[in-house]
């Protein structure tokens, strides 16, 4: 039987994000896949090619194409029979998480082994988390949690059927409070958990209420508010580009750049140069 891969990382005691990403090479032959903690969504890269896979007595024959999905709950392993070398992007979200997330949707989920899956919404949420993995996460940990709420409402909306109503926006109170916030502390690499605390909400629901309230999703807000600071700082001519980019919380001056031209269609030299 093949081992696992060594990019496949051993259990670490940090503390863990909602959300990761991995892109890992899969061997030819039979393998165990490792225990994780977390639930992961195995999305299959490349080619075409045909496997078995076995979760405890029942065992399962297809071909595996790119973008489809496998699920691998928490504490469990699966068996696997490649019959070609593949690459598989792992999405490890806590369980904590989703289990917190079906609470607030009304639900309960026992998520369960599954393969062949193929769902577009989880395939999109895949692909930006392999865009920010590749770039070095330039929207911080608030882009990333984003991601894992949405990853985690769409497991449970897939594996539960409904049974409450619509939730209603935030609060104009506690959206005050959360903007007060997000101004006051721009220049840090904000969370959802910490800011659903701000508005005494779990991640997942105050994720849905602030888009009712504002139209527009957290962590876009955010990206807003650090546009506009930014050509505030740029106008006042006191500070250097990379000064402005670190002051507004970008990773970096392109980063900066990038979000100036697509929401504002100007650079940061033009809109300096007034």
């Amino acid at each position: 039987m093949t081992d696992r891969p060594s990019c496949y990382p051993s259990p670490s005691t940090a503390p863990l994000p909602l959300l990761d990403v991995l892109t890992s090479p899969v061997p030819s032959g039979r393998f165990d896949s490792p225990v994780d903690e977390r639930h992961v969504l195995c999305l299959h890269l490349g080619a075409p090619v045909p496997v078995s896979y076995r979760a405890g007595k029942a065992e399962r024959q297809g071909v595996r194409l790119h973008g489809q999905f496998c699920v691998v709950p928490g504490g469990s392993s699966t068996r696997w029979t490649m019959s070609l070398p593949a690459t598989s992007l792992l999405l490890r979200l806590a369980p904590a998480h989703l289990r917190a997330t079906a609470e607030e949707m009304g639900r309960t989920v026992d998520l369960a082994p599954a393969i062949h899956i193929r769902d577009p919404q989880i395939e999109r949420i895949g692909w930006m988390m392999q865009a920010e993995d590749h770039a070095a996460y330039p929207g911080g940990r608030l882009f990333a949690d984003s991601l894992a709420s949405a990853l985690a409402v769409r497991l449970v909306a897939l594996q539960s059927p409904s049974t409450t109503a619509p939730a209603r926006a935030l609060p104009a109170w506690r959206l005050r409070h959360v903007i007060e916030y997000v101004d006051a502390h721009l220049d840090q690499d904000l969370t959802l958990a910490e800011l659903a605390a701000v508005a005494g909400f779990s991640p997942s629901h105050f994720k849905a209420l602030f888009k009712l309230a504002t139209g527009t999703p957290v962590h876009r807000f955010v990206l807003e508010r650090r546009v506009e600071r930014a050509r505030l700082h740029l106008l006042e001519g006191r500070l250097g580009i990379t000064e402005i980019a670190l002051e507004t919380g970008f990773a970096h001056p392109s980063h900066m750049a990038r979000w100036m031209r697509r929401l504002l269609g100007l650079s940061p030299s033009q809109i300096r140069a007034g």
